[in-house]
């Protein structure tokens, strides 16, 4: 029985990808994303800051943002820049960019 050629182009800094079905690297990617809300909520809470920690894909993760906050009913949006230093400094990352070109709620940008 003859099987097409099949070629994969992958670029990873972690090997065990490579080695992951798909489901198996869904699984772990959904576990990674549930200890880090969680720690995040735990840590707002220690405060006393009420936090709703969700999880979404979507194939454009500034729009998942911006869906998540009018459906939680939100009237700012925070997010993180770079956080570089120096002439790089200057430039937001592309997601805050386009989060702040296409939200209708305010955004608030920190360093």
């Amino acid at each position: 029985m003859a099987f097409p050629a099949c070629h994969a182009h992958i670029f990873t800094l972690d090997p065990q990808v490579v080695e992951e079905t798909s489901d198996q690297y869904k699984q772990r990617i959904q576990e990674r994303a549930k200890r880090t809300l969680n720690a995040v909520a735990a840590a707002a809470k220690a405060i006393g800051v009420p936090c709703d920690a969700i999880h979404l894909e979507h194939e454009h993760v500034y729009q998942a943002i911006i869906d998540s906050a009018k459906a939680k009913g939100c009237d700012l949006i925070t997010m993180a820049s770079h956080g570089r230093r120096g002439v790089s400094a200057i430039f937001l990352g592309n997601e805050t960019v386009k989060v702040l070109t296409h939200s209708k709620i305010p955004v608030l940008v920190h360093r």
